[in-house]
């Protein structure tokens, strides 16, 4: 199933690199593959914090070759979408409210503009902002699939929401929690947090160097607290038990950047889910992982997508 042919440093031919509006003006970097000819569907991925599309233009392009039409934009403040903080690379939110207005405002113009069924997947943050906009109804599609969705933190800094909040409520909230990009004071390299594919990984690094200015580093102290409290709303809102769009949600247990068990509770309590679990084999990037972890994951997102993926 790995697509060895394909150039994972460029944006395909006939794919386009836009930008969207949000309704105060503000516009985020947007990325659409329409396919030639009848679609099979179209599929709306988001990815996590500080990601760009462009990690995820392999797994991308399988689905495209089986006649899905694809779609994504990076979060506001965030990856291309420019900056909310004097600080040039930190990933700043006011309150992750800010995040579901955008996003169904762009998902209602784009189940409107593209084929059915309508399948929307979300990495990481992307997964907690993907189920807490279903929860809340701005977006119904025929389906979704979580990859390592943050549904509850790994504390940094051995941090709880309490802590974070009194910490970050001391001088300017929007400054960088920390310096380094991802989990801090931690003897596991970044590498090592996201996926054991170094050449994968490379990616990355190719792509950072290529757009300096889509990097995003750590985030603000008010990303963090809203983090805390939007995950934990989410797992306490009973609207997850009448939530009824089908979900595939795919959980790496050795995850050292989101919590699985919060992960797991959470998608748990939803009528129509189905859970896929990864050991020791795999870590925080799921469809970014070695072939063997990658294959399988999209296999099972082409299982489900066959079986559940049907227009309402």
């Amino acid at each position: 199933m790995s697509d060895i042919a394909f150039d994972r440093r460029a944006i395909p031919q006939g794919a386009s690199v836009t930008s969207w509006t949000a309704r105060d003006g503000y516009a985020l970097r947007s990325f659409a593959w329409p396919v030639s000819g009848a679609a099979r569907g179209s599929i709306l991925f988001q990815g996590g914090r500080g990601d760009v599309f462009e990690k995820y233009l392999e797994a991308f392009d399988h689905w495209h070759g089986q006649g899905w039409t694809i779609t994504s934009f990076d979060w506001r403040g965030q990856g291309g979408s420019g900056r909310l903080t004097e600080a040039a690379n930190c990933g700043h939110i006011a309150d992750f409210a800010d995040y579901i207005a955008d996003f169904r405002d762009f998902a209602r113009q784009w189940m409107a503009a593209t084929p059915g069924p309508h399948v929307i997947m979300g990495h990481s943050m992307g997964g907690h902002l993907v189920l807490r906009g279903l929860v809340e109804k701005a977006a119904r599609p025929d389906a979704a699939v979580l990859i390592a969705p943050m549904l509850g933190l790994k504390s940094p800094l051995g941090l709880g929401e309490r802590m974070a909040r009194i910490l970050g409520g001391v001088g300017d909230s929007t400054r960088p929690a920390w310096k380094s990009n991802e989990r801090p004071y931690t003897t596991d390299t970044r590498e090592s947090l996201l996926t054991h594919d170094a050449d994968r990984y490379q990616d990355e690094l190719w792509w950072q160097q290529r757009n300096p200015g889509n990097v995003t580093g750590p985030p603000s102290w008010k990303w963090v607290i809203e983090a805390y409290r939007s995950t934990r709303e989410l797992r306490g809102n009973p609207a997850l038990r009448t939530m009824d769009v089908p979900v595939l949600a795919l959980i790496a247990e050795a995850d050292g950047l989101v919590d699985p068990k919060a992960a797991l509770a959470t998608v748990a309590k939803l009528p129509d889910a189905r859970v896929v679990r990864f050991g020791k084999e795999s870590a925080h990037e799921i469809l970014r992982e070695i072939d063997k972890v990658r294959n399988r994951a999209i296999g099972e997102i082409d299982l489900f997508l066959q079986a559940r993926a049907q227009r309402r």
